[in-house]
């Protein structure tokens, strides 16, 4: 049975590492309310730059890019999203775990994919297993810009017009609720199926023509959806953390209750053992 000393002990590192864990539910609940507002915001922007595009797409005979044409399939690029710190509960591990089977079932070389990584743990998850890391980007902000992945997803969106990847997906978590994040899969690239998606279409009038317009608007758009799924992605981070921080803190909570019980039994025996050896001292001298 451990001594008092060694559970006072216990009782004391585990209130401290509540302390922290508790601060970091805080902390992740702020960064999580500024996160979600961000992805709501950019929302409307990403609804009609899909809109013009289809609106582009689907009125004019001339509009054509290689952008929108579906080509065979050589090699597939895997675009992955996951955080640069763990403490996130299950956050990167659901997303990494469903990149690798789906990885697994689809290729049966290396040479028939590419992975671009952003966030520390995804990339390394790839590179201890040897896989195929093309692209990646690491310190990526809380709250990101544009500017903080602007070159990799010019360089994705590049390596799909240069015939480096044949098709884009990406896979991300996506922000449903402060306690619940689902994974997600969206294929980026080639834009096939960018009409069907947009829904219900405004009359737009263009120049010089529809070419020239979806070869500068296009990729935009690409980049947009890569972005868009960063702010999403951001915003499960943080509510993966302030859940998982604050079950941390429920079971520190537990395990002090615990442990206090344990200590005031074995404080009450030891208190019982002085008293019985005083009155057994005390009977032998009569």
């Amino acid at each position: 049975m451990a001594s008092l000393r060694d559970i006072k002990s216990r009782i004391t590192s585990t209130k401290k590492t509540s302390q922290i864990t508790k601060a970091m539910q805080m902390v992740s609940a702020s960064k999580m309310n500024r996160a979600e507002a961000n992805a709501k915001a950019y929302g409307p922007y990403m609804n009609k730059i899909q809109e013009v595009v289809a609106s582009i797409a689907g009125g004019s005979a001339d509009a054509a890019h290689p952008m929108l044409v579906s080509r065979p399939v050589k090699k597939t690029g895997y675009l992955v999203i996951t955080s640069d710190r763990g403490l996130a509960g299950a956050y990167n591990s659901s997303v990494l775990r469903h990149v690798l089977r789906t990885i697994q079932e689809r290729h049966k070389s290396a040479d028939e994919y590419i992975i671009i990584a952003i966030g520390r743990v995804g990339r390394d998850f790839f590179i201890n297993r040897k896989m195929n890391v093309e692209l990646d980007v690491v310190g990526v902000p809380d709250q990101p810009n544009f500017a903080d992945i602007s070159n990799l997803t010019k360089s994705a969106v590049d390596m799909f017009q240069n015939g480096l990847c044949d098709e884009l997906y990406m896979y991300y978590n996506h922000y449903v609720s402060a306690i619940m994040q689902e994974v997600t899969e969206k294929k980026i690239l080639p834009l096939a199926d960018v009409k069907a998606a947009s829904g219900k279409l405004t009359s737009y009038e263009f120049e010089p023509n529809a070419e020239e317009i979806l070869e500068v608007l296009l990729p935009q758009y690409a980049e947009s959806l890569i972005f868009g799924a960063l702010l999403d992605g951001k915003a499960s981070e943080h509510s993966a953390r302030m859940t998982a921080m604050k079950n941390a803190t429920d079971n520190a909570s537990e395990l002090i209750d615990s442990l206090s019980l344990q200590y005031n039994r074995a404080r009450q025996a030891a208190i019982t053992q002085e008293i019985t050896e005083i009155v057994g001292g005390a009977a032998a001298l009569e």
